[in-house]
């Protein structure tokens, strides 16, 4: 019996001395991407957002209104793939667009692209060059109940 009270004493003082969870604080920052290297990243997160969603012809994208560079190469390249986009917020009756939110940030010397829609999101890291952007990390899904 003693020696169950002290292992109950031991344990409850040792449950005690737990250091304090030390959590990787990463810090991501936005960026302002331009020119081929928005256009080169645009156009493959695009690609691969259209292989996830719906039917190009019967699939209607809504996207914030945004006047960056990235956001308007990334609107271009999901028409491109025969998506009606709407970025001025002005939705019909009848319609129900899938929404879409995207971000675009730097880590490490890459720049980590993400976009999302309220069933699956998606994020892949890009190493930027002269000309344009090439892939620098295999892209990342996930999907939502």
């Amino acid at each position: 019996m003693k020696k169950t009270i002290a292992a109950l004493i031991v344990t409850s003082v040792l449950a005690g001395c737990q250091t304090a969870d030390e959590t990787l604080t990463t810090s991501s920052t936005p960026i302002a991407v331009t020119g081929a290297t928005a256009s080169a990243i645009a156009g493959d997160m695009a690609s691969r957002l259209a292989e996830q969603v719906g039917p190009a012809g019967t699939t209607i994208l809504k996207m914030e209104k945004d006047t960056s560079e990235y956001a308007a190469a990334l609107e271009a390249a999901l028409k491109g793939w025969g998506y009606t986009v709407i970025a001025d917020g002005k939705v019909g009756k009848v319609q129900k667009p899938v929404e879409i939110a995207w971000s675009v940030d730097s880590f490490d010397g890459q720049v980590l692209a993400r976009i999302s829609t309220p069933t699956i999101a998606l994020g892949r890291a890009y190493t930027a060059t002269s000309a344009g952007a090439t892939p620098a990390s295999p892209l990342s899904i996930m999907q939502r109940n």
